[in-house]
C-alpha cells in the first residue's frame, strides 16, 4: 500500500484471499478437512463431499476482525497509551497470520493453466478494480481531484493483492532452493536497508513480509496441530500479557511504522543497521504471537466459520469506511470517541461491521468483482479438456 500512511497512519491490513487454490499432494485442500488423519467418507459410486476446514476459516475470520479493530484504533493511538499498546500487539501478528495462511494454501501452485487463471481472476482483477475504486473514492471523499489512478502505486489496502500475486508466482522457486526461509529472511533484511527500492508496487512490503509467506508454504498440518495443544494455549496467555506490557512501555518510545514493513530503516530516520535488527526482532516476535493466536483459534465449526470464506470481501470493502471516517473528520468531530466508552464502542462497531461484510449475501453481491469467472478471456487448455473428457 503506497498510500501507506506514515507513523500512526496505517496503510492496509490484508486478509487472505477468498479463492482457494488446489493443494499439493499430501496437503489438504481448503475445501477439504485439513486435520491430520481426517477422512471424508462418500457413498459408493459418488464423489467425496468436499468441505472446508473449520480451523482455517475461523482463523481468517478472527484475523480480519483484528484488522478492522486495528484500523478503528489507529486514530486513538496519539492520545491513548492503552490503545497504542493494543494496536502494536495486534499489528505484530494479524498480517503475519494472514500471510502465513496464504502461503500454506499456495503450496500447490505450479503454473498450471487453471491455477494461473484463478490467480488472475481472484487476485489480479480484484486489484485493478479496487485500486481504481479506492482512487476514485479518495478523489471524492477527500476532496482531492488530482489524486492519480496508478496500478503501479497501490493505495491503502490493495497492496496485499499485489504482494500475494508476486509471492504466489515465486512458489516454484522456493520449492527448489535449499534454505527457503533463511533466504526469504535475507531478502527482507536487504529490503529494510534499501531506501532506493521506491514505492512501485509497494515492493518494500512485498519483500519485508515475504518470510511469513515462505514459512506458511512449508508448514504441514501437524504443525498447526502442535500449535493447538493445551500446553501452547496455556503458555500463550502470559506471552500475550508480556507483549502488552512491553507495548505499553514501548509505545511512546517506538515508531509504530516499523510494524507496517512499508519503509526502509533510513526512510524511518534510523541508521541502516536498525533495519537488520528490527526485521529479525519483528520476525521472531510476529511468529511467537501468531503461534499464540493460532493456539486459541477453535477447530470446530462455530457461528462465524462460514464467514471465513468472505474475509477478502470484508477486508477490501471495510476500507472505504475506515478511510472515510478520517476524510470526514469523525474522530475530530465526535471527541467522545476518544474516551474509554468511545473506544469500546469503536471496537464493537468495527467487529460488527467486518462481520456483516463477510456474510454470504455480501459475497454474492460483490462476487462479480472478487471472483469473476471471465471464461471469455482465456483459452481452453488441452490438458484440462482431456481431464474433462476422462471424467465424463
Amino acid at each position: 500500500m503506497t498510500n501507506s500512511l506514515r507513523p500512526h497512519g496505517h496503510g492496509r491490513t490484508p486478509l487472505p484471499p477468498a479463492e482457494t487454490p488446489e493443494p499439493a499432494r499430501g496437503v489438504p485442500s481448503p475445501r477439504t478437512s485439513h486435520r491430520p488423519g481426517s477422512n471424508t467418507a462418500a457413498a459408493p459410486g459418488t464423489a467425496p463431499v468436499k468441505q472446508r476446514d473449520a480451523f482455517f476459516d475461523n482463523a481468517k475470520y478472527l484475523a480480519i476482525v483484528f484488522v478492522a479493530m486495528g484500523h478503528a484504533w489507529e486514530p486513538l493511538t496519539d492520545h491513548s497509551r492503552a490503545a497504542e499498546a493494543l494496536y502494536m500487539v495486534v499489528y505484530t501478528f494479524h498480517m503475519p497470520a494472514f500471510i502465513l495462511i496464504s502461503g500454506y494454501f499456495s503450496r500447490s501452485f505450479d503454473m498450471r493453466p487453471d491455477r494461473l487463471r484463478r490467480l488472475v481472476t481472484g487476485v489480479a482483477v480484484p486489484y485493478v478494480l479496487f485500486e481504481v475504486a479506492y482512487s476514485l473514492f479518495k478523489r471524492w471523499a477527500d476532496d482531492d481531484p488530482s489524486h492519480p489512478i496508478s496500478l503501479l502505486d497501490p493505495w491503502y489496502l490493495t497492496w496485499f493483492l499485489v504482494a500475494l500475486f508476486v509471492w504466489r508466482m515465486t512458489v516454484p522457486l522456493w520449492k527448489v532452493v535449499r534454505w527457503p526461509v533463511p533466504l526469504a529472511l535475507a531478502v527482507a533484511v536487504l529490503a529494510s536497508v534499501s531506501p532506493d527500492i521506491g514505492d512501485d508496487l509497494d515492493l518494500q512490503r512485498v519483500l519485508q513480509f515475504l518470510p511469513f509467506f515462505v514459512v506458511g508454504l512449508f508448514m504441514k498440518p501437524e504443525h498447526f496441530q502442535l500449535l493447538r495443544r493445551r500446553e501452547v494455549r496455556i503458555l500463550s496467555v502470559p506471552v500475550f500479557a508480556v507483549a502488552l506490557l512491553f507495548a505499553y512501555w514501548a509505545g511512546p518510545r517506538m515508531n509504530s511504522a516499523w510494524f507496517y514493513h512499508r519503509d526502509s530503516a533510513q526512510e524511518l530516520g534510523a541508521p541502516w543497521w536498525a533495519g537488520l535488527v528490527m526485521t529479525l526482532a519483528l520476525f521472531g516476535s510476529s511468529l511467537v504471537l501468531t503461534s499464540c493466536f493460532f493456539a486459541w483459534v477453535p477447530g470446530r465449526r462455530t457461528w462465524f466459520t462460514v464467514l471465513g470464506a468472505g474475509t477478502l470481501y470484508g477486508y477490501l470493502l471495510h476500507g472505504f469506511l475506515a478511510k472515510g471516517s478520517r476524510f470526514w473528520g469523525w474522530y475530530d468531530d465526535y471527541t467522545w470517541l476518544h474516551q474509554p466508552l468511545g473506544e469500546i464502542f469503536l471496537t464493537v462497531f468495527a467487529a460488527t461491521l467486518i462481520t456483516v461484510l463477510c456474510t454470504p449475501p455480501v459475497q454474492r453481491m460483490f462476487r462479480f468483482a472478487m471472483e469473476p469467472k471471465m471464461e471469455w478471456a482465456f483459452k481452453r487448455d488441452a490438458a484440462e479438456l482431456a481431464r474433462e473428457r476422462a471424467r465424463s
